[in-house]
């Protein structure tokens, strides 16, 4: 089967979490699966720029990002978050490969369109899944910082759970999971949904029950759903352990997100 794993939050930060994540990765690659892990990085990212005297702003749950900023994410996302990513898993002697969508032009994007706006954000206006797929030939993972290269020659930041859509649907992928910093998505009472149908999925944020970084998060699931993708689940890093027996068995933690 093929999965496409995204891993951010303090599922990089935390060193006892992304040991958890890496091994369960690890365990689905030696069960036969292909894997691709697509990550984020905007709690090293707001470290680093606050290190540089820059403070971080959000709209709507995506990064307002100025040259500048857009630079340091290349260097923060591509470079230190993805090859300690590599590491991690090279640790536990599984081969990985590190990109950025720009690498062998695997994501294009294009500016995205907001009011306000929010700079150097994009979104993924094409792929071309032949290097993912040269990797998993060699039983190697992928491992993919969400920056992508516009036609215009210019980085651009991606919301990493849009960019794990993307790739989930370009590689046709069986499951998509998130492994998140929340135990899942939460009703309006505060209980985890352990079932969401994407038509919802408005309802929810019309409310304001869901808000902020979920926002994108769950258009990502729908748009991975509309988009091919079989099965899609927010699950807790924490539960990481349990992503080997996702497709096989019932899983009790998380989210699992549907058309209908």
């Amino acid at each position: 089967m093929k999965y496409v794993v995204k891993l951010g939050g303090a599922g990089l930060e935390n060193p006892v979490l992304l040991a958890g994540c890496t091994r369960a990765i690890v365990e689905l690659v030696r069960d036969g699966n292909q894997v691709a892990v697509v990550h984020g990085g905007g709690v090293q990212l707001t470290k680093t720029l606050k290190a540089l005297g820059k403070q971080s702003e959000f709209i709507n749950g995506l990064r307002f990002t100025d040259a500048e900023t857009r630079d340091t994410a290349l260097m923060v996302l591509a470079g230190k978050v993805n090859k300690g990513l590599v590491a991690a898993l090279g640790s536990l002697g599984q081969p990985a490969v590190g990109l950025s969508g720009g690498d062998g032009l695997l994501f294009r994007a294009r500016k995205k369109r907001t009011a306000p706006d929010l700079g150097y954000v994009g979104e993924i206006a094409s792929s071309d899944p032949r290097w993912i797929d040269a990797i998993w030939q060699l039983n190697g993972v992928p491992v993919i910082s969400s920056m992508a290269l516009g036609f215009d020659g210019e980085y651009y930041n991606i919301n990493a759970d849009e960019m794990a859509a993307a790739c989930a649907a370009a590689c046709h992928a069986d499951a998509l999971v998130f492994l998140t910093d929340v135990p899942g998505v939460k009703g309006a009472s505060g209980e985890v949904l352990r079932w969401l149908s994407i038509d919802q999925i408005a309802d929810l944020a019309k409310s304001a029950v869901i808000s902020g970084g979920m926002l994108p998060k769950l258009a990502a699931c729908r748009e991975a759903l509309l988009n091919g993708v079989k099965r899609v689940r927010i699950l807790p890093a924490e539960a990481a352990g349990s992503l080997p027996d996702l497709c096989s068995s019932r899983v009790a933690h998380g989210t699992e997100v549907m058309v209908a």
